[in-house]
């Protein structure tokens, strides 16, 4: 039961202001083997995405529509990665693993607003790739700045929008007396356990906002791959098909990775305990596909791996 509480209800019941975690494992040696391995992510994921958005900036041959897309993909996960991995480093280290009820409430505001319009900037890169191969010739009438903008903005429009919907239908449910959190994160699906009120209305909209967020996006991703993969089977040169099939192997498991997990957390019902593999698989989207990204759709790119030798150089001359 909380001892901390923001107020008393008539009935006598208090209000919870604080969480506490379970986090991963409760096993010391554990705990220590997980602080360095998330550390050893969370400074891959710092420096790959930092990286990106410095080379985009500074080397004029990057101002191109893949490339600023990309740079709002970095930040973007920079901001998601940054929102959660900090604190679980910290509670690696402490014995006891609390939040407060505002704390819990702002991390979940900036996870879902990020995490979200990554999910709309994922599907809107795959569109840029698809105007870039099956449509090579109209792609700079199609993708012209303005476009970009448009789609960048609302990129971040509909990622504010689930965010600002979910987390209000979240912290409009009153939570007393219980509050441990069996996970290492204020994920909604393990704090609507501890809700003392029905929360039908609440995963409902939650449901709603996954098919908006999560089922449309993924579905324009998958149509855009299958039309690239179509075009490319066309190609003369087997060169050519071998490298456009690898690029396209490697952004779908980014995808699979990404969205499957965040189709299983978000869009199942909500059963009344969290297991281990729950946690588990949370990790893949709020750690290792931040990671992954700059690897995957930037560090591996031919015009990237020019701007870093050129960086580097101007570096080492200056």
């Amino acid at each position: 039961i909380c001892s901390f509480c923001l107020g008393q209800t008539e009935e006598n019941q208090t209000f919870v202001a604080e969480f506490i975690f379970l986090g991963l494992s409760q096993d010391l040696h554990t705990q220590i083997l997980l602080f360095i391995l998330f550390l050893l992510i969370y400074l891959l994921t710092v420096l790959g995405n930092l990286l990106i958005i410095i080379l985009i900036f500074m080397d004029s041959r990057l101002h191109t529509p893949m490339y600023f897309f990309l740079r709002n993909l970095s930040f973007a996960d920079l901001c998601f990665s940054t929102s959660i991995v900090p604190q679980v480093l910290v509670h690696f280290l402490v014995k006891r693993k609390n939040i407060s009820f505002f704390a819990c409430m702002t991390q979940v505001i900036v996870f879902l607003l990020v995490g979200c319009t990554e999910c709309a900037l994922l599907a809107v890169m795959s569109y840029d790739r698809y105007v870039a191969v099956c449509k090579p010739l109209h792609y700079s009438t199609i993708m012209t700045q303005q476009v970009c903008l448009k789609l960048a903005i609302g990129s971040w429009a509909s990622g504010t929008l689930v965010s600002l919907v979910d987390t209000t239908f979240t912290f409009h449910l009153p939570y007393r007396g219980q509050n441990i959190i069996n996970h290492y994160f204020c994920e909604l699906p393990a704090l609507l356990k501890l809700a003392s009120a029905d929360t039908y209305s609440t995963e409902m909209a939650i449901f709603a906002m996954g098919v908006v967020i999560l089922l449309a996006p993924v579905s324009l991703i998958l149509a855009s791959y299958w039309h690239i993969i179509s075009t490319v089977i066309q190609m003369r040169s087997g060169e050519g098909r071998l490298k456009a099939f690898s690029t396209c192997g490697s952004h779908l498991v980014v995808v699979v990775l990404f969205y499957g997990s965040g189709i299983f957390t978000y869009m199942r019902p909500n059963s009344k305990t969290t297991k281990v593999q729950d946690k588990m698989i949370s990790v893949f989207y709020t750690m290792v596909t931040p990671m992954l990204n700059p690897i995957i759709y930037s560090l591996r790119n031919k015009d990237v791996k020019g701007a870093v030798r050129k960086l580097a150089g101007r570096k080492f001359f200056s």
